[in-house]
């Protein structure tokens, strides 16, 4: 085997590269992303006053629905409220499917991460990291996941059901005075 170094790029940054350019990436191959059998619904899909959504995939099984935001450089405020805002439109427009929120970043800060971190759970959030990474002329896509959607079990679930444990408890337990 031979080794080869590749280089880390900024689409943000870059003379050639934008945001379109990776969208076409992803709907060619929206697994890619790491998201499952996912299929491409729609893109720069028309939000009722909120603008575009960047992609709505689906899986194939019919029943999940991904809106993806997709940020070039650093994630900020605006593209996390965007990011949540599509999703909530698109589950209120369509409730026959579970919908999950997803933010792609070619940096997903710390601070960022936290935030996204408190309100996964109550809001079903994924957030991808993205690198382009260049090798002589040609340019591939790396998306890691740097957080999955949590998902919460019912209550009791994985509690083992247990006796009062009280005073007559303890009585009837030992062992009776003659």
């Amino acid at each position: 085997m031979e080794y080869t170094k590749f280089e880390k790029i900024s689409i943000k940054n870059h003379p050639e590269l934008n945001e379109k350019w990776v969208q076409d990436r992803i709907a060619e191959d929206p697994k890619i992303l790491g998201l499952g059998d996912v299929i491409l619904k729609d893109r720069e899909r028309t939000q009722p006053h909120a603008g575009r959504l960047d992609l709505l995939l689906q899986d194939s099984e019919l029943t999940n629905r991904y809106e993806v935001e997709i940020q070039l450089g650093s994630t900020n405020e605006s593209h996390i409220i965007r990011t949540i805002e599509y999703w909530d439109i698109e589950r209120k427009r369509y409730p026959q499917y579970e919908h999950t929120a997803v933010i792609i970043a070619e940096d997903i800060t710390s601070r960022f991460l936290n935030i996204i971190g408190l309100l996964n759970g109550m809001i079903p959030l994924v957030a991808i990291q993205m690198n382009a990474l260049m090798v002589g002329k040609q340019i591939g896509l790396v998306f890691t996941k740097v957080l999955d959607q949590m998902s919460f079990g019912l209550v009791d679930e994985d509690e083992d059901t247990r006796d009062i444990v009280d005073r007559s408890y303890w009585e009837n337990l030992g062992t009776k005075k003659p």
